[in-house]
């Protein structure tokens, strides 16, 4: 693992052809220095370690730990891609501290490491090389590094690329490299800000004053002297992509804020450019606690593919709900949307009854539908209301509607089963849904449309509904209206449904959109006059998203809809 005949073979070869009266007392003071004889001794004892399970026993044969706060173990993302910093104090185990704390949530977790950390064979499976010294990492180790962060993993790296040292301010790193910065931008990957507080020796660091080259031969003697210790490890919240890109200053800048940051998470004073952004996206409820409360809930049938549709109804001592909102938001982000809080989760989810969508095999919920009968929620739940009315004004709504309308709101299927027929399974879930509620005669609902949509694709969109299924008479009008670009769209003429549909398709393409699916699923519930969009809101709770108001009235389906929908469908 650690062998100093082969260090001097590739780094001094020299020493190799000296004399003996030389090269003698060198090689045995390195091999003291670098104490060879215990990393010798440890190879031989556990010789069948590799990875983490290598890592965690070195920890344990130094009996290092790291103290963390639990509730900032909330702040590293259990899935997708992010690159994650800290500073480097001790410059050895604090980085394997450090990895393993990571890997407890991200097990895909991999360390950008120099090429001497690479001559530890038992764990090149968690890293991926550069060389800092030469300062000439190869192109396809760059590339590696930004695949695995573009490919969903977990990046972990140390900017300043080598160990802190004794400065005017205290113990800190030394000037940091762009490299991290590089591939978080490449890729658009949230950057993790952690701080690691421990230090070596005086010694240390009086010889890195006098000799900066010469103390790092030291730092696996110091690494020995970190017995028994601990270590602090803080975790800040992720900073996303839009929240560090948008800022206006140049790179070298940019790069001593996230510095900054890093050390503000000991002090607690985050930087005042990246207070603003989303927390990190809550942990996944344990799949056995999900089994056991989904069987609580009303079955309502399985699909031909053997999902099971269930109803659920608040229950305090259930996770369904807290899963739900985990992955509302994480669904909702991934369009451009979502609350920036951990779950997505109000007031209204406690009255609201929930249509999952839950696949057995996997023990996932797939996806959920919220929904509410308005007469119930105007008679029992006055105070609070419908979700609907924060966005537009009901004050005018019609009596049918309000006595035999059910909204629908917050549905979802979650990424890992998109384009696999989910959201059809679940529009049957709401048909059995309603054979269960013969009064509901109206669907009403919120349906959103991404702020990463450009104005101009918004209002092409909202014209075209608007146009197509326009609300004939002025009941509900939005809170904080969208105002359209007066010149866009105007070439509808509202006379060829499918032929404009199509123009609508290329005109949003070529903005580099698309027609959100359930717009498009509505629309083509019903027979004419059937479906309305009665007015467009901005919802700046919600990423400044636009929510058009549908209205559909389910005694204009369509024959075909209607077989598909409201006619039993789901097996018992």
């Amino acid at each position: 693992m650690i062998s100093v005949d082969n260090i001097i073979a590739e780094r001094l070869p020299k020493l190799n052809t000296s004399s003996p009266l030389i090269k003698t007392p060198i090689v045995r003071f390195l091999k003291y220095l670098f104490h060879e004889r215990e990393f010798t001794h440890f190879e031989k004892s556990y010789p069948h370690l590799t990875g983490i399970d290598f890592v965690e026993q070195v920890l344990e044969y130094f009996e290092f730990n790291s103290l963390v706060n639990d509730r900032e173990l909330f702040n590293i993302p259990d899935e997708g891609k992010v690159v994650a910093i800290a500073n480097h104090p001790i410059g050895s185990l604090d980085g394997l501290a450090l990895l393993k704390l990571f890997s407890k949530i991200r097990p895909d977790v991999k360390v950008v490491a120099n090429e001497l950390l690479w001559t530890i064979k038992p764990l090149r499976s968690m890293l991926l090389p550069v060389n800092n010294m030469a300062g000439n990492t190869p192109k396809e180790n760059m590339r590696a590094i930004e695949e695995h962060v573009e490919n969903g993993g977990a990046l972990l790296i140390f900017p300043a690329g080598e160990v802190s040292r004794l400065s005017p301010k205290g113990v800190m790193d030394g000037k940091w490299r762009s490299g991290f910065l590089r591939f978080a931008k490449k890729t658009k990957a949230p950057v993790l800000p952690l701080h690691i507080d421990g230090k070596n020796s005086i010694f240390f660091y009086a010889l890195s004053l006098l000799a900066k080259p010469i103390s790092t031969l030291w730092l696996i003697d110091e690494m020995f002297k970190q017995k028994q210790r601990d270590i602090r490890i803080r975790i800040g919240k992720a900073i996303e992509y839009e929240n560090y890109a948008n800022l206006e200053i140049d790179k070298d800048r940019l790069i001593a804020l996230f510095k900054k940051q890093v050390y503000g998470l000991a002090k607690k004073r985050p930087v005042e450019a990246f207070k603003a952004g989303f927390e990190a996206l809550a942990h996944p409820e344990n799949k056995k606690t999900l089994k056991r409360d989904i069987k609580q809930c009303q079955f309502l049938g399985s699909t031909q593919d053997g999902k099971q549709i269930y109803l659920y109804q608040h229950n305090s001592e259930s996770t369904l709900l807290r899963e739900i909102g985990r992955l509302r938001e994480l669904t909702f982000r991934r369009v451009g949307e979502g609350t920036g809080r951990r779950r997505d989760i109000d007031q209204y989810d406690e009255y609201y009854d929930h249509l999952i969508l839950w696949d057995k095999d996997e023990f996932e919920i797939v996806g959920a539908y919220r929904m509410a009968s308005i007469n119930t929620v105007r008679k029992h739940y006055s105070d609070t209301g419908l979700y609907s009315e924060t966005l537009f004004d009901f004050s005018n709504l019609p009596e049918h509607i309000s006595k035999q309308g059910l909204e629908l709101g917050r549905s979802f299927i979650q990424p890992n089963y998109w384009g696999k027929r989910s959201l059809d399974y679940l529009w049957q879930g709401v048909g059995a849904y309603l054979q269960n509620h013969d009064n509901i005669r109206y669907l009403i609902g919120a349906v959103t449309i991404s702020n990463e949509m450009n104005l101009e694709a918004k209002t092409t969109l909202v014209r075209f509904y608007q146009g197509y299924f326009p609300c004939h008479d002025q009941w509900i009008k939005a809170k904080t209206p969208f105002e359209m670009q007066h010149d866009v769209g105007a070439h509808f003429r509202f006379d060829d449904y499918e032929n404009e549909f199509k123009q609508l398709k290329a005109k949003l393409k070529q903005e580099g959109s698309a027609v959100p699916s359930l717009y498009k699923q509505y629309a083509e519930l019903c027979e004419k006059d059937g479906v309305a969009f009665c007015a467009f809101n901005i919802d700046a709770d919600f990423c400044y998203c636009v929510d058009g108001l549908v209205v559909v009235d389910m005694e204009r389906f369509k024959p075909a809809k209607r077989e598909r929908y409201l006619t039993p469908v789901l097996e018992n």
